[in-house]
């Protein structure tokens, strides 16, 4: 008598059910709890790949890459103003929700960072464009210039040395473009302690000074320094 064919065990309807409703590849729009939308890639059930997600609440969006259900990759962040007008706030490197890498920080129109950053502030190096037309070139520690860097003004005069908790702070030379001067010295939080005051490219300075600095010298020019920086900046 011949035998039947063994069947392969009926699945049961629930897990038909769940492995229907696992999120796997490309999808229209999909809604969370809170409302929010999310188009664009799955993987495992977690959002990979390319996608735009809205928060509801405010409007704002952000299209990019996603990884592992979060942030990950390059992106663009765009903030929904209250008259209803766009404006992109951020377009960079993100890590696990934060920005990260190289990017570009958008304050206003006329104000912005670009550069480095590390867990969602600016850290490494970075150039900030300041809406009075100033600028920074220099390093950055926790969204404040801290280390070596350059401030040019409006009027291109510049501050060229060291910075602490985003203030002049260690040796720096301050150069007065407009007059044809430098002043080479020790600054503590933003304020010029000491220095040494010379004449620098006076004779093709917009408005030079009257007369040059006359020629006086320090015995020990190198020891003066030395003892302010011990004074003013103690380790």
């Amino acid at each position: 008598m011949a035998k039947s064919a063994n069947k392969p065990p009926t699945e049961q309807l629930w897990k038909q059910w769940d492995r229907k409703a696992r999120k796997e590849g490309f999808h229209s729009t999909i809604y969370s709890a809170n409302t929010d939308q999310y188009k664009g890639e799955w993987k495992n059930d977690k959002k990979h790949g390319k996608g735009v997600y809205i928060w509801k609440d405010s409007g704002d969006f952000y299209e990019g890459d996603f990884s592992n259900d979060k942030r990950n990759g390059f992106g663009t962040l765009t903030k929904k103003s209250e008259d209803g007008k766009y404006q992109r706030l951020y377009a960079g490197g993100w890590k696990d929700d934060k920005r990260h890498g190289y990017g570009n920080l958008f304050f206003s129109d006329n104000e912005y960072y670009e550069g480095e950053f590390y867990a969602d502030k600016r850290n490494g190096w970075g150039r900030m464009f300041y809406a009075d037309g100033s600028t920074y070139e220099g390093q950055w520690l926790d969204d404040k210039r801290h280390g070596t860097g350059m401030l040019r003004l409006v009027n291109d005069n510049r501050y060229e040395g060291e910075w602490h908790n985003d203030k002049k702070h260690g040796h720096g030379r301050f150069f007065y473009v407009t007059r044809g001067q430098v002043l080479d010295g020790v600054w503590v939080d933003g304020i010029s302690k000491m220095g040494e005051m010379k004449d620098f490219g006076r004779e093709q300075a917009i408005i030079p000074t009257p007369y040059a600095i006359p020629d006086l010298k320090l015995e020990n020019p190198e020891g003066v320094l030395a003892e302010a920086e011990a004074n003013f900046l103690p380790e």
